[in-house]
């Protein structure tokens, strides 16, 4: 389990955002490292974990529970074969591209070191918006397996319940392409990143089961579970 590339992004304008300024920082870019990784601060003030990635729309994007996105070269792999086109890593907006990491089985609390020093903790699922349903250039309706009508993007990259996983920093450190990534900690209970995508998503009825991952959770997807409870409480 090892980085392929470390990525990072500046702003640039945009179509696809209702950010004011118009601008964005999805397009990422490999680099060579060593890049600084630590807590950015709260969302809304902080931005992304990685010095000199640009996270420009800071009311949904960035701050410690948003810190560092990681998304596996395999699962970029399976979208370039539906796609029919190459996937460059960073493509999907991703600052860490692995390669024998379980990013969509990582369970919410999980921890990796990556490199010698710096200690990242798996905590939510990244979801799908239209800026980066534009910016990777899929606005439109896509053919769907067996030939049945498609969806856009969004709705496609929704079903296959593979987003990627956001992590915190819990021990600041310095990365760079080839680094090891090592599980140090695993917890007991079955809340994936996948499983946490599907309840906060189409499968909403799963919101309950997710509170057994606890603080670990984004603090959002975390109120959002206890409020589902409640309502739904027999």
């Amino acid at each position: 389990m090892r980085l392929l590339s470390v990525n990072v992004g500046r702003p640039h304008r945009s179509d696809h955002t209702d950010q004011a300024q118009g601008v964005t920082g999805i397009r990422k870019q490999p680099v060579e490292g060593p890049v600084a990784v630590a807590a950015p601060g709260p969302k809304g003030t902080g931005g992304s974990g990685l010095a000199g990635d640009s996270v420009c729309d800071l009311r949904h994007h960035g701050g410690n529970d948003q810190a560092v996105y990681a998304f596996a070269r395999e699962d970029l792999d399976g979208w370039e074969a539906e796609l029919g086109r190459p996937l460059p890593n960073g493509s999907f907006g991703e600052n860490l591209t692995t390669t024998g990491v379980d990013v969509n089985g990582a369970l919410i609390g999980e921890r990796w070191r990556v490199g010698p020093d710096l200690l990242l903790e798996v905590c939510a699922a990244r979801i799908p918006c239209l800026t980066f349903q534009g910016e990777l250039g899929e606005m439109g309706v896509l053919p769907a397996k067996g030939g049945r009508p498609g969806a856009g993007w969004v709705k496609r990259f929704t079903r296959a319940a593979a987003p990627g996983a956001y992590l915190r920093v819990v021990e600041p450190g310095s990365i760079r392409v080839g680094d090891p990534v090592r599980v140090e900690h695993r917890p007991e209970h079955e809340v994936t990143v996948s499983f946490l995508f599907r309840a906060e998503t189409l499968e909403r009825e799963l919101l309950p089961r997710i509170l057994a991952a606890g603080d670990a959770l984004h603090p959002e997807a975390l109120a959002e579970a206890r409020r589902y409870a409640g309502e739904h409480a027999s």
